[in-house]
């Protein structure tokens, strides 16, 4: 079979039969109790998976696996340039590990049901209190190590922890980021008050210990017994997520069992062609939903060997870092953004590190978490002569929407597009009335309900919230917020949010699209369009364009080229005559361009340094150039 034709089948046979595909799904999973049914509508919001079922996680994150005779296996390798140690940790030790760490949250009143909030760095502690908290039936809500304590504290208020896991400090280029003090504001602002916290005394900066409330994580450890897996319902929640809500609430987004526990055994193979024994590495931090789906859960279920990585892609100690892991620890896959690849090309466009490294068993690159520029796609692909897949999903869908499958053979390349639809996802471009659109033609991207396992079944304790966010603009849909195409051949095209599409003039025009257009100019590493406010247009096109290094050429004449370049590829329509060359774009330190920010700075608006800002010294730049 062709690739094309594969995929087909497999898509097909899901359409047809949705319940029998995710039963078949499950036999990669070891259940304590069957389920009753594969889906019960009147559960939840939408429905929910496997009701009636019993397993625990993490006993098919590990144990099942050291049962099986696998216990030798390289689970996790801890690689910190920021410390200059490389670990690795068999499942067997995972499990010993994660035993004791059960044995000691139980010991500090954690039991089925309860919350632990996790607040630290990329450390294996971290994984390992995961998995603790899902041996017990506990629930887990990973908040990013250095989060504000303000936006910390809104989280302790929501989920309620009993306990609270944190380290003394995380460690950035040229900087250590005390946590503790951060914790302690969180809790002091926050009604609730856990009954423990529980600190991982890291040598770069010790905590100073609250008598009564805090202890030690090496010491509460050593002194628990190992404690054995609790099941708990397949519908039963795993963890919780919060991602920023438009209210400025963060939104609660729970994930459940067992749904969750197929998905990502099934997508490691379907979709990234990683097996058990194989090793895989995913750049990410374990506060994203990518952390949580393919540095812990999805590898460890399938059996591989998980990178868990703490350094930067650049600066840690140089641009060829990637490559250097990828070389050293033979990765078959990476998987990370696209700006991690956007700031390896600006600080080394020819690649020259890249060949310094042996390459030859990585098989595959995948990006997500924004789309990926197509000069971006094109240029990795052209450097590492390896398929580079870019791929689509959210906090709230815990696995890709659309991607590439490397289980049925890749799709042809073609730069900008996120893929199609993964089996389980019945994706489809919506008018703003909610009526399906032709192919080709931009919309709001939605999913027919019911989503398949894995997906948020609800917001905690914020069902009525959860309809009004995603299912009552359109009944009987999932809206994405994400604006895009889906091409004759069933690509997915995804040009931003929903809101990043500007109205010039009368014109809806993607920012997405621009974007694409300066980013292809041969001077240009990254770049952002916003639509500021124009009293005769309504909007008007701003650009901001970062140099690759080494660039030398004046500004001015960089700009006007820009212009000229937008005005050939998009036409007069595009009213794009601003282009503005600046040291670094603002973002999220999970890589995310903050346009909506740059765009209130645009239009003389206060714009809020937002908690989970990489550099804020890049918004206070952009508001000094604006205000010239």
């Amino acid at each position: 079979m062709t690739d094309a034709t594969s995929y087909a089948t497999a898509y097909n046979a899901w359409l047809r039969d949705p319940e029998a595909w995710w039963a078949k799904e499950a036999e990669g999973i070891s259940w304590a109790k069957k389920w009753d049914r594969i889906f019960d509508p009147s559960l939840g919001a939408f429905g929910q998976w496997f009701a009636g079922a019993e397993l625990n996680t993490c006993y098919n994150c590990l144990d099942r696996h050291v049962e099986a005779g696998r216990g030798n296996q390289t689970a996790l390798i801890y690689d910190s340039p920021m410390t200059g140690q490389i670990k690795h940790f068999t499942y067997a030790d995972m499990l010993t590990q994660t035993e004791k760490m059960a044995g000691a949250l139980a010991a500090l009143g954690v039991g089925k049901g309860d919350r632990v909030v996790i607040y630290m760095p990329m450390v294996p502690e971290a994984a390992v209190t995961m998995l603790a908290s899902a041996r017990l039936g506990a629930i887990h809500s990973v908040v990013f190590g250095g989060f504000a304590a303000a936006e910390l504290a809104t989280r302790i208020e929501d989920a309620q922890p009993k306990v609270i896991v944190t380290a003394s400090c995380g460690l950035e280029p040229g900087r250590v980021v005390k946590y503790k003090p951060l914790l302690d504001a969180a809790i002091a602002m926050s009604a609730h008050k856990p009954s423990n916290v529980v600190v991982l005394q890291r040598p770069q900066a010790e905590a100073t210990m609250i008598a009564g409330r805090d202890v030690d994580f090496n010491e509460v450890v050593a002194a628990a017994a190992p404690h054995a897996c609790v099941n708990v319902l397949a519908t039963d929640p795993l963890y919780i997520l919060y991602t920023s809500g438009t209210t400025g609430k963060p939104k609660g987004v729970v994930r459940d069992n067992g749904g969750h526990a197929v998905v990502l055994w099934n997508s490691m193979k379907m979709i990234y062609g990683v097996d058990a024994g194989e090793v895989w590495w995913t750049a990410s931090d374990v506060g994203w939903v990518v952390g949580h789906s393919y540095i812990v859960y999805g590898p460890l279920l399938r059996g591989c060997t998980s990178i868990m990585y703490e350094g930067k892609p650049v600066g840690t100690p140089d641009a060829g870092a990637f490559w250097r892991v990828i070389s050293q620890h033979k990765a078959k896959v990476l998987f990370t953004a696209p700006t991690a690849m956007r700031a390896i090309k600006q600080q080394d466009p020819d690649g020259k590190f890249a060949r310094q490294y042996d390459l030859s068993q990585f098989e595959a690159l995948y990006l997500a978490g924004e789309r990926c520029d197509p000069p971006t796609g094109v240029w990795a692909h052209e450097l590492l002569g390896k398929p580079v897949v870019d791929h689509w999903w959210q906090t709230e869908t815990g696995w890709p929407i659309t991607a590439g499958f490397r289980q049925f053979g890749l799709f042809p390349f073609k730069p900008g597009s996120g893929g199609r639809p993964c089996p389980g996802y019945d994706l489809h471009a919506l008018d703003d009335d909610g009526k399906l659109l032709p192919k080709g033609t931009s919309g709001n991207l939605s999913m027919k309900l019911p989503l398949p396992p894995g997906c948020g079944p609800t917001l905690w304790n914020n069902t009525d919230g959860y309809k009004r966010s995603y299912i009552s603009d359109f009944p009987g849909w999932y809206r994405t917020g994400d604006a895009g195409v889906i091409d004759e051949e069933g690509d997915v095209w995804v040009m931003g949010r929903t809101d990043d599409i500007i109205n010039v003039a009368g014109h809806r025009l993607s920012t997405g699209s621009m974007e694409e257009v300066l980013a292809s100019h041969k001077d240009v590493a990254e770049c952002a369009v916003i639509g500021a406010k124009d009293d005769l247009k309504g909007q008007t096109p701003m650009g901001f364009v970062v140099l690759k290094a080494g660039v030398n050429r004046p500004e001015a004449e960089v700009a006007s080229e820009l212009v000229a370049l937008v005005r050939e590829r998009i036409g007069p329509v595009a009213a794009f005559k601003d282009a503005r060359v600046v040291a670094r774009l603002p973002k999220t330190r999970s890589g995310k361009i903050l346009r909506a920010s740059i765009r209130r700075i645009a239009d003389g608006e206060t714009a809020p340094v937002p908690p989970t800002i990489e550099d804020p010294q890049a918004l206070e730049d952009l508001k000094t150039l604006l205000q010239h």
